[in-house]
């Protein structure tokens, strides 16, 4: 009986998978398999026969013979596939064959690709192992893959953001113990809306404690990259972050994150009159208008000031950053006035973080913060901004730009324009 190639036969192999249906595992899994093995095998065969200059079982006047046939694995992200290799023997160009079967070594992109994305939604490498095995992928493998990501990052890291147009600008820190035995450093990361409407993770970097200096080195590497001042920038109460905000970007309109400001008012109250102190300071934090937010503060501090003293005094720090929202179209107020998205960016961090144990080392932490965060950025849905709201805000930004230049010359005191005109220069 005249013999057939390894190829013909995996083929007849996917013709009784497709009639028959019979697998122990997942048909289509096997399907998978067993194509790519017989897209292999024909493409190593058709290599053979273009060496030697003719096909299987032919006989020929020219040098070169087939020497039978050895096993090969391909890992993919549907498991191990085996294929055959034809061997041949005093033939030239047998180093082609070579080279070419070398290309069909390691890993599928797939399987790599596949690996990373386990790793950065939630699987430690542990995890991956146990999954494929450690004949397909090992720990040491899984994380030299994930290094790729590094790569990633700092490509995140240096682009450049001109085209990005912020219309608000949201700022917080998320603390991670990057270095073994030390306390928790701070880890800045900013997202803004842009006036198209769409949401953007702009920039994650290492801010140590959170100072003055660290924050306003994390703004202005972002100013050095292009991206411009935005209408509206909201932060938590850090005082270096509040200070770093106002020295980068004087014009902007600075909102205090009321989710972190209402859970600061409500520990400073008892528990029987949380619910009452709660519903008066939200009235006047999303009042209807500026004005009518300046009238419910003097009426909760009338009402709370004297048995409550230190909750209205946290009440009234800092209360014209708390309303800052109030004046943008009322449409855009509940997205603005706190900083809830990073919040959940760093509750997906957090669980991952879980994942790995003992973690530490300023590289595979942003590695795979940059890898959380991006990827939980992909269902972030965009906010419809009506042409009658842009021109609101550019309205609001011109008066807020007018208001800067009357501040800068009524500091300058008499000096002449000149002098005013070189410094704004």
């Amino acid at each position: 009986m005249k013999r057939v190639p390894p190829s013909k036969v995996t083929k007849v192999r996917i013709e009784d998978l497709l009639a028959n249906g019979v697998s122990e595992e997942s048909p289509l899994s096997e399907l998978v398999r067993l194509s790519v093995e017989h897209i292999v095998e024909e493409a190593l065969e058709a290599k053979v026969e273009e060496l030697l200059g003719r096909g299987y079982y032919e006989r020929g006047a020219e040098g070169g013979y087939r020497n039978g046939y050895r096993r090969r694995r391909l890992k993919t992200s549907e498991g191990a596939v085996e294929y055959a290799v034809p061997q041949v023997r005093d033939v030239d160009g047998a180093g082609q064959l070579r080279a070419f079967r070398e290309q069909l070594g390691g890993r599928s992109e797939e399987l790599e690709r596949l690996a990373v994305e386990m790793y950065a939604r939630g699987c430690s490498t542990r995890d991956i192992e146990a999954i494929f095995g450690p004949g397909m992928l090992s720990r040491s493998s899984v994380s030299e893959l994930t290094e790729q990501l590094w790569a990633e990052y700092e490509a995140f890291a240096t682009r450049d953001l001109s085209e990005i147009r912020p219309l608000y600008l949201f700022v917080d820190g998320l603390y991670e113990r990057l270095r073994p035995g030390a306390k928790r450093e701070a880890i800045l990361c900013a997202w803004c809306l842009t006036w198209e409407g769409k949401k953007v993770l702009v920039g994650l970097a290492p801010g140590l404690k959170e100072s003055t200096e660290d924050c306003r080195d994390f703004l202005q590497d972002l100013q050095r990259r292009g991206l411009s001042e935005p209408v509206l920038v909201a932060t938590d109460g850090a005082a270096g972050l509040i200070a770093a905000v106002e020295t980068c970007w004087p014009a902007a309109l600075r909102q205090r994150c009321l989710a972190h400001k209402m859970r600061n008012l409500l520990a400073k109250v008892p528990e029987e009159i949380r619910a009452e102190f709660r519903t008066a300071a939200k009235a006047a934090y999303e009042a209807p208008s500026p004005q009518l937010a300046q009238v419910l503060r003097e009426d909760l501090v009338a009402r709370y000031g004297k048995q409550y003293p230190s909750a209205v005094r946290c009440f009234e720090e800092d209360f014209e950053a708390c309303i800052a929202h109030l004046h943008c179209p009322p449409g855009h107020r509940k997205i603005i006035r706190t900083t809830n998205l990073l919040e959940r960016l760093f509750g997906e961090e957090r669980r991952r973080m879980k994942a790995v144990g003992s973690f530490f080392g300023e590289r595979p932490v942003l590695k795979l913060m940059y890898a959380v965060l991006i990827r939980a950025t992909e269902t972030w849905r965009g906010v419809t901004v009506t042409e009658f709201e842009a021109r609101q805000l550019r309205e609001l930004r011109s008066q807020r730009e007018q208001k800067r230049k009357d501040e800068t010359r009524k500091d300058l005191g008499s000096a002449p324009e000149r002098v005013y005109s070189k410094i704004r220069t």
